[in-house]
C-alpha cells in the first residue's frame, strides 16, 4: 500500500521538460506584453505631464489675477536671481513641488540625467534651496515696455495660439521664427539668445512635448508644430521652418523627418 502512495506522489509532480515548457511560455508572453506595457507607461507619463501643465495654467491665472492681469515685471523668465525665477515667484500659489517636474525628466544633471530627459537646476539663493524643474516659460510674456512682448494676459489676442508654459530644458525660452532645429535630440549648443527653440524641441513624449497656452488650454504638440505658434507679437507664424514658409522635408534633421509637416 505504501509503495502505491509513493508512486502516486511521483505522478503528481512536474517533469523537467514540463517546467521548461512552462518557463518558455511565460517568457514568450512577457516578450509580447512588455512593449505594450512600455507603451502604456509612456502614455501615462504624458497624461501626468499634461495634467501638470494644466495646473500651471491655473497657477498663472491666480498670479495674473492678483496683479491686474499683468505678467511678471522685468525681462520675463530671464531672471538674474533665484527669487525672480517662476518656481520662486509663484511659490505661494502651489503646494506640491512635484508639479514642477515632467514624469520623464525628474533628475538634474547633478543626478546623472542628460537631455532630453533632464530637469534644470538646482539653483539656490534668496531663501530658496535646490530649486529645480523640467518646465519652462515663454519669455515674451512679461510686463516689459517693449512692443514685442505680451504684457497683460487679458489683452492677448489669439490666446489659444500663444504658448505660455511647456516641457523645457531651461526655466525659460525665447523663440524666434528663424530658430533652427537641433541637429540631434537633446542638442543644447548655441542657445543663448538664438536657436532657443532647441530648449523645447525635445523628444519627451513620442516626438512631442506638452504645451500650455495663454487661454489655459494644454495639449501635446508635435515638435515641428512649435514653429507655427505666436511666440511674440512680431513672431512670423509662416517663417522659414513652416510649410507656408517653404521648408522641405529634407531640410529637417534626420531624427525629425518622420514627424508630420506643419
Amino acid at each position: 500500500m505504501m509503495k502505491r502512495k509513493n508512486k502516486q506522489k511521483c505522478r503528481n509532480g512536474f517533469t523537467l521538460i514540463e517546467l521548461l515548457v512552462v518557463i518558455a511560455i511565460i517568457a514568450l508572453l512577457m516578450s509580447i506584453l512588455m512593449p505594450a506595457l512600455q507603451s502604456v507607461k509612456k502614455q501615462a507619463q504624458g497624461v501626468v505631464c499634461k495634467s501638470n501643465i494644466r495646473s500651471w495654467g491655473v497657477i498663472w491665472k491666480l498670479y495674473t489675477d492678483d496683479f491686474d492681469g499683468k505678467f511678471q515685471a522685468g525681462s520675463g523668465g530671464e531672471a538674474q536671481t533665484v527669487g525672480g525665477k517662476w518656481p520662486a515667484l509663484l511659490y505661494d500659489y502651489y503646494k506640491n513641488e512635484g508639479v514642477r517636474f515632467c514624469p520623464v525628466a525628474k533628475k538634474t544633471a547633478d543626478e546623472g540625467a542628460s537631455n532630453p530627459r533632464m530637469a534644470w537646476g538646482p539653483f539656490s539663493g534668496g531663501g530658496y534651496s535646490g530649486m529645480a524643474a523640467s518646465y519652462g516659460f515663454n519669455e515674451f510674456l512679461c510686463d516689459r515696455n517693449d512692443p514685442t512682448y505680451f504684457r497683460n494676459i487679458n489683452s492677448v489676442q489669439g490666446a489659444s495660439e500663444v504658448p505660455m508654459f511647456m516641457d523645457c530644458l531651461w526655466y525659460d525660452v525665447w523663440v524666434h521664427d528663424v530658430d533652427e532645429p537641433p541637429e540631434y535630440d537633446g542638442s543644447t549648443m548655441n542657445l543663448s539668445g538664438s536657436n532657443e527653440i532647441r530648449r523645447i524641441c525635445l523628444n519627451r513624449h513620442s516626438l512631442a512635448i506638452n504645451v500650455g497656452f495663454v487661454d489655459f488650454s494644454a495639449r501635446d504638440v508635435k515638435l515641428k508644430e512649435l514653429w507655427t505658434f505666436k511666440w511674440s507679437k512680431n513672431y512670423n507664424t509662416s517663417g522659414p521652418w513652416t510649410k507656408a514658409g517653404g521648408v522641405q522635408p529634407e531640410d529637417w534633421p534626420e531624427w525629425m523627418r518622420s514627424i508630420k509637416d506643419y
